[in-house]
């Protein structure tokens, strides 16, 4: 075997598949015969030419690249790459990478949260931002735009039979109703979110029940079902954001939805029952307010019309009497003052009044009829005539 080269990165002066070849290539000037440059070359055509001839262009070396790259690093670390300079480059090469893995971004939808040894610290904004890479620092980017929702009572297929129970609760006047009830929320700080509380959505299921509770329990069923339902839905999200907020569970309520409130399923026939009797209650106060309302302003109006023809009539009467009892003062004093005269005028006057409308016959003193004209009687048959 040839001695030529014995310092390759193998040693023993051969390639990587076993020794043979001589001074670089030049076939069988070493000490390797052709078959060994054979089993030295992988492409097969190492030693059958004294001068290196082939059977056409010969594939690069691979000894030579090797030991060319060798050569190379070992002059850029002249301690080998066993020396302290190679080992301080390479320990401060890992950190740069190690370091570089802390930059992370949080979308406008999230929030960073970022912990030291698992212990949270702080939360962080949209954008780029720094923390210490793992295993010291560790960065969560939960979702905080998200709306999300529980149900409570009926509609809550997850908790099976209990949700009807859970719907059912106790009105101001110690009845039963149905409620089913839907929560809307969304995380506020993703930092409270993630550590105060251990299971976000029975917390908030929980809580929520609670308050619907509180609020049902200080209003009628009456009102519950109808007129109330606006008020009671307000008065059940302010008191659950309370009770979250004690509890600094870094979430914002945005409505509380009343999606049933019913009696319960066993007694809503019997329910139905004193709802239409109040209705046909409700019915006929109507009705009877419309006979009233219809009746009672037609009989006002009669009797002030009777009060006022009542008034007039004693106003007419008292005027009437006032003026006769001041013409008979008024004959009186003239009869005070001119006796005859006044008697005479009397009786004249009062005998035209008994004698005007009745038939007349005229006697002399001896006793017979005086004839006259009678022009009365003539006038009353011409207008009798005329009439006709």
């Amino acid at each position: 075997m040839g001695s030529s080269n014995q310092g390759g990165p193998w040693g023993g002066g051969g390639g990587p598949w076993g020794g043979g070849s001589g001074n670089g290539g030049n076939g069988g000037s070493g000490g390797g015969s052709g078959n060994d440059g054979n089993r030295g070359n992988p492409w097969g055509n190492g030693g059958n030419g004294g001068n290196g001839g082939g059977r056409g262009p010969q594939p690069p070396d691979l000894d030579d690249l090797l030991r060319q790259g060798q050569e190379r690093l070992k002059q850029a670390m002249p301690g080998g790459f066993g020396g302290p300079r190679a080992i301080v480059l390479l320990v401060l090469g890992m950190l740069v990478a190690w370091m570089a893995t802390g930059f992370y971004r949080v979308n406008p939808d999230q929030q960073g949260v970022e912990l030291l040894f698992g212990k949270f610290v702080k939360t962080t904004g949209p954008g780029l931002n720094y923390w210490f890479p793992a295993p010291i620092g560790e960065v969560m980017t939960p979702r905080v735009t998200e709306t999300r929702q529980v149900a409570i009572g009926g509609r809550d297929a997850r908790r099976g039979a209990d949700a009807a129970v859970g719907g059912q609760m106790l009105t101001g006047d110690q009845n039963i109703i149905d409620v089913d009830f839907i929560v809307q929320w969304r995380i506020r700080d993703a930092g409270e979110f993630l550590f105060n509380i251990r299971d976000h959505e029975t917390t908030i299921r929980a809580a929520a029940e609670s308050a619907m509770r509180e609020v049902i329990g200080r209003t009628p069923l009456e009102v519950a079902m109808t007129t109330g339902r606006g008020e009671a839905q307000t008065r059940a999200r302010d008191l659950l954001q309370g009770i979250l907020d004690t509890y600094k569970a870094g979430v914002t309520v945005l409505d509380v939805q009343l999606q049933k409130a019913d009696p319960p399923q066993e007694v809503i026939d019997a329910f139905n029952d004193v709802q239409r009797a109040r209705q046909d209650k409700e019915r006929l106060q109507n009705e009877a307010n419309t006979y009233r309302n219809d009746i009672l302003p037609r009989a006002k109006g009669e009797a002030e019309r009777l009060i006022q023809e009542a008034s007039a009539y004693r106003d007419r009467v008292v005027k009437d009497a006032e003026g006769e009892a001041a013409r008979f003062l008024s004959v009186y004093e003239t009869y005070r003052n001119a006796r005859d005269v006044t008697t005479q005028r009397l009786y004249l006057e009062t005998m035209q009044d008994v004698l005007k409308q009745s038939d007349k016959v005229i006697l002399d003193k001896a006793g017979g009829a005086v004839p006259y004209l009678p022009l009365p009687e003539v006038r009353k048959a011409l207008q009798g005539q005329e009439s006709k």
